[in-house]
């Protein structure tokens, strides 16, 4: 029994160090050891000198072994020796190694004397002391486990009592092991089912909260509809009072008798002289054929612009509109629904706080009186509006370029301060002036400019002053901006510190003279038309696509940049931006405010994004149009964003629905040849009317269209 318990400790835990005795057949008497209160108080010292000397020994054999190990390695492969063959002249090298070598070459690697496979002999020495070594490593390196099972397949001495006893230990410890696993899981499958139960939770009650809401909107949609019928039904009632009253049906003739003779005095005096708008008030304005050039009307276009807002609305009755607008409701169901919750989520928890903050007793009771909910209000809105139009129809069409040449793409297109007239660019390098309302009311297949200017280089931007009628900027390809005075046919200022091509250019709308430019250069600059040089320059690491200035601030700007991100300055402290909004995949093309805390922006990576400068937050990404390499166009007007894509066609989407509203297609009908392919051109210009549902828009092929949105 003590011999056989000296052998299984001594397959379980091998020796490390190797002279060492064998153990004995009898266990030695243990040393005497100290009571436990003395060996605790007093614990044995190892004198510092004889520390050091262990320490040496230990690091003295470490080093042995290590030169030991380099002298089992194989010069060829430099790993440990595997079938050892001795060469005649003395040296031992891995079999497969030495003969690969003495197949090329017929020298020994270590001492380059003649040598051939013949001269190779099997080294059984060591191949044995290799096999110990390894053994040696394994005992050194290996974990419990693998010793015991190396002492096994080595056949060690191990009784059966003994055997009995490691199963009965080892089947302990795999219980234990499988206990303690299954606790674990346990555990894991516990904390998996409470934060699902917490989250379906919060689920419920966000259901249950919008089913009150929902419920909430439904009374308060029937009350007032309740309401509408009694007003209606009051005012039916009074009518037929006042059918019934004599007194009043006998004045109705001098009453209708009055309205015709004031229609008529009407009706002469536009006749005599018509109406016309100008210097803010109404005046007389002569006949046409008795000037050559008449002042720019605005009237007839709003008049013909009110039927095209309404197209077909004389053969359309209330209820065929209805149901289209209902049929537009269930198509967009989804975004609508989610446009819905969201506005109705987010007034439900500030909605209340402003509530508790207004001190206007009669405010508050005005709007519990009125049953309208701000979530539902807005909402209402958006759908009122969002239902309103389902395409794009075509009022007018005019060719951009020139007869003779095949340059035509339009890079910019964009109204004047009063959007009497609209100005376009490209790479014709000439800037155009049009009359608006003579494009729209005279169809013709030509139609001349009343300005044209031509440039020195091929244009990619232009910007109107909102102020100054008749001044508009444009950036070129050579990196200048320049200030033209549209009346004179001038240019009144040039910029010509960009190194290369300047994208973009933009004048700021609360102080005029201020303007942004954006180029190639990684460089924004800000000018002054009262002076030459840059009042502020911005370094930036990527190339610049688009600037912006905030309508409501002259301080702050937008840049989109190449580097897939908006950055958002403070023209007071330029040293690093404001915000940074990221979410676009590649460059940013395009960034416009929809409003002075709402950014819109376009990129290549094929959606457009809404952004809250205010709160830095991502609000809205849309998606329907394609657009992966070129410039095509981005414009914003009150709720509507409008885009173009490469495949020829104008997109028009909802603020706050994602998916588009509307869209248009262009056709290749005006290419006289036939020839060109339509998937070959791009929309590459876009701007909205100001408050209308007008929309200038101009492709790669010099075709501008005036589209306006239709039911």
């Amino acid at each position: 029994m003590g011999g056989g318990g000296g052998s299984i400790g001594g397959a379980i835990v091998p020796s490390v160090k190797s002279g060492l005795p064998e153990p004995s057949s009898e266990l030695p008497a243990p040393a005497p050891i100290p009571p436990p209160s003395v060996y605790q108080l007093h614990p044995p010292q190892v004198p510092a000198s004889d520390r050091a000397v262990v320490e040496a020994e230990v690091r003295k054999d470490d080093r042995e072994a290590a030169e030991t190990d380099k002298d089992l390695l194989c010069p060829i492969c430099m790993q440990i020796i595997k079938d050892a063959f001795l060469t005649s002249c003395g040296h031992s090298f891995c079999y497969l190694c030495i003969v690969t070598h003495l197949q090329n070459k017929s020298d020994c690697p270590s001492c380059a004397s003649y040598l051939t496979t013949n001269q190779i002999f099997p080294n059984f020495l060591l191949n044995k002391l290799l096999i110990k070594a390894s053994a040696h490593h394994i005992a050194k390196h290996a974990s419990p486990t693998e010793q015991l099972r190396q002492a096994l397949q080595q056949g060690c001495d191990v009784s059966v009592k003994e055997v009995d006893i490691l199963l009965v230990l080892l089947a302990e410890k795999k219980r234990k092991m499988e206990q303690e696993e299954a606790e674990t899981n346990l555990q894991i499958m516990r904390e998996f089912l409470h934060c699902l139960r917490k989250q379906k939770l919060e689920e419920l009650n966000e259901i249950q909260n919008d089913l009150q809401y929902i419920k909430e909107d439904i009374n308060a949609v029937e009350r007032q509809r309740v309401e509408l019928y009694r007003a209606r039904e009051r005012y039916s009632v009074k009518l037929r009072m006042l059918s019934d009253d004599p007194n009043v049906r006998s004045s109705w003739p001098s009453l209708m008798d009055k309205r015709n003779s004031s229609n008529m005095s009407i009706g002469n005096s536009v006749k005599g002289g018509q109406f016309w708008v100008g210097g803010g008030a109404s005046q007389s304005r002569p006949a046409a054929a008795d000037v050559e050039a008449p002042p720019i009307t605005s009237q007839p276009l709003q008049r013909k612009e009110a039927s095209q807002s309404r197209p077909d609305s004389q053969n359309t009755t209330q209820p065929g509109v209805a149901v289209a607008r209902k049929r537009r409701v269930h198509a967009q169901f989804n975004d609508l629904q989610e446009c819905y919750l969201h506005k109705r989520r987010y007034w439900a928890k500030h909605g209340q706080k402003q509530e508790e903050k207004d001190s206007n007793h009669v405010q508050r009771e005005a709007y519990h009186h009125h049953h309208h909910h701000p979530g539902l209000k807005d909402f209402q809105s958006v759908l009122s509006s969002f239902t309103r139009y389902s395409r794009l129809r075509v009022v007018a069409e005019l060719r951009h370029g020139d007869l003779f040449h095949s340059a035509n793409i339009v890079s910019s297109i964009e109204f004047d301060r009063d959007d009497e007239f609209f100005a376009t660019a490209g790479v014709s390098r000439r800037i155009k002036v049009f009359d608006f309302a003579s494009v729209v009311n005279e169809q013709e297949d030509i139609q001349c400019p009343i300005v044209e200017m031509p440039t020195r280089s091929k244009l990619s931007c232009l910007s109107w002053n909102k102020y100054t009628k008749s001044h508009i900027a444009s950036s070129d390809y050579e990196g200048i901006v320049t200030v033209w005075d549209v009346n004179t046919r001038q240019s009144i200022m040039e910029y010509e510190e960009h190194e290369k091509r300047a994208w973009s250019v933009d004048f700021s709308r609360t102080e005029p003279t201020m303007l942004v430019s954006g180029s190639d250069d990684c460089k924004v600059k800000i000018w002054c038309t009262k002076q030459e040089a840059s009042a502020l320059n911005i370094d930036m690491k990527a190339n610049i696509c688009s600037v912006k200035y905030n309508p409501g601030s002259s301080f702050h700007i937008a840049v989109g940049s190449a580097d897939h991100h908006i950055h958002y300055y403070d023209l007071r402290n330029i040293s690093q931006p404001l915000h940074v909004f990221s979410g676009h995949r590649k460059a940013v093309s395009y960034v416009k405010f929809v409003s002075n805390s709402e950014l819109a922006s376009a990129s290549t990576d094929n959606t457009l994004r809404l952004w809250d400068v205010k709160q830095n937050i991502p609000l809205r990404t849309f998606r329907g149009h394609t657009n992966e390499k070129n410039f095509v166009g981005l414009t914003v007007s009150n709720d509507y964003i409008a885009c173009g894509s490469e495949t020829n066609e104008v997109f028009v989407y909802h603020k706050d629905i994602s998916r588009p509203a509307a869209w248009h297609r262009f056709s290749s009908e005006t290419n006289e040849g036939g020839g060109d392919d339509p998937g070959t051109y791009f929309i590459s210009a876009v701007c909205w009317k100001t408050d209308s549902p007008t929309m200038l828009t101009a492709n790669s092929q010099g075709t501008i269209k005036v589209l306006v949105l239709a039911a």
